[in-house]
């Protein structure tokens, strides 16, 4: 029989291969889905980890999808790394779209490029006045910061319902519950002529590059995950608790309203009902596959944005489920956790003839 043994310390070879494993085993189980559902699981792989890397366009299409993912991720892992559980980016990446949204409406004819910056700090201000709410609540009222974050990604998105029904409503638009286009100097600049992918992308990068100077290069980096890890350590070490909530939650809040300006003024245009669109808890499974580092989560936001683009193509292609990007989601998520267990553990195998034995000397 296979008995687990825990291990003297934490095994670095797993740390980094536990994600590994956990998407062969996705890939596997994806097979025997595509194969339930009388699906040629070739064409149901290809359409998952081919079609979305097999052109210029197609790489186009998945950094644009990467790019919001890797944002909130970024911000996440600040989080998560100093023990405050924000599970509500996707109300701050709406909030910061519907800031965005509502300086790029105004915008007009003679409007110069300098809206563009504007609507990005925009963005990313909304993100931060609602992280901020569940940042003020925990501090003062010691309000549980996952109940919170959450419950309000329903305001957020009720909050974007009634402006895009109501007050924002384009009255040229048909009835449709949307705003006017935004005007074209209000576009994020494109990186290459003809394809959608923007600085978004860099900025991206950036980001990434930044937060591992912070995390692993700076004082105050290295007193948030501090107070993470050991609060009573940071506390007499003179690391204040309440800077680093603040300081995880703000960060959180700017990286995830950023990706929501990112997105309006981006691919989308305008601002509809449909700009909730999971990234904001497609992003925790992002940070944590990709370890809550930087490089990690590179690498995650592009398999994760696969996993968005394979399963629209799925759905198109092979008549397969929408909800089939979710199932890849939360199978990656489920067995990546599954694997986290040979960090801690090692698997031995006893043989029937060793239990007798040990079961005799007991006796």
């Amino acid at each position: 029989m296979f008995k687990l043994e825990q291990r003297p310390q934490p095994s670095r070879h797993w740390t980094y291969g536990s994600p590994i494993l956990a998407l062969a085993i996705t890939v596997v189980i994806g097979v025997c889905l595509f194969a339930i559902l009388g699906k040629d699981p070739i064409r149901g792989l290809q359409a998952f980890f081919w079609e979305p890397i097999k052109s210029g366009y197609a790489l186009a299409e998945l950094t644009m999808k990467a790019t919001p993912l890797l944002l909130i991720a970024l911000g996440l892992a600040v989080c998560f790394r100093s023990n405050v559980w924000n599970i509500g980016a996707e109300g701050q990446f709406v909030i910061g779209a519907v800031a965005a949204g509502g300086i790029a409406l105004l915008a007009d004819k003679t409007t110069g490029p300098w809206i563009v910056p504007a609507i990005l700090v925009a963005g990313m201000v909304g993100g931060m006045v609602w992280a901020g709410i569940v940042a003020l609540l925990r501090d003062r009222f010691n309000a549980n910061e996952i109940l919170v974050s959450l419950m309000l990604v329903y305001v957020a998105t009720l909050t974007l319902g009634y402006l895009v029904y109501g007050p924002w409503k384009d009255p040229m638009g048909y009835n449709f519950p949307q705003t006017k286009m935004f005007e074209r100097v209000t576009q994020i600049p494109r990186l290459v002529q003809g394809l959608r992918m923007n600085i978004g992308v860099i900025i991206g990068l950036a980001g990434a590059a930044l937060l591992w100077v912070f995390l692993f290069r700076t004082r105050a980096g290295f007193a948030l995950q501090v107070g993470g890890i050991a609060p009573a350590a940071a506390r007499y070490a003179g690391f204040s608790s309440r800077r680093a909530l603040w300081t995880a939650l703000l960060v959180s809040g700017a990286t995830a309203g950023l990706a929501g300006a990112l997105e309006v003024a981006g691919p989308l245009g305008q601002l509809t009902p449909y700009v909730p669109a999971g990234y904001g808890f497609a992003a925790i499974i992002v940070a944590f596959v990709g370890r809550l580092h930087p490089v990690g989560m590179v690498f995650s936001a592009i398999l994760m944005s696969m996993f968005y683009i394979g399963g629209e193509l799925a759905q198109s292609r092979l008549g397969l489920p929408k909800a089939l990007t979710g199932v890849f989601q939360g199978l990656l998520l489920f067995t990546l956790l599954a694997c986290d267990t040979l960090v801690a553990y090692r698997v031995r195998w006893i043989s029937g003839t060793a239990r007798p034995a040990a079961a005799k000397g007991a006796h």
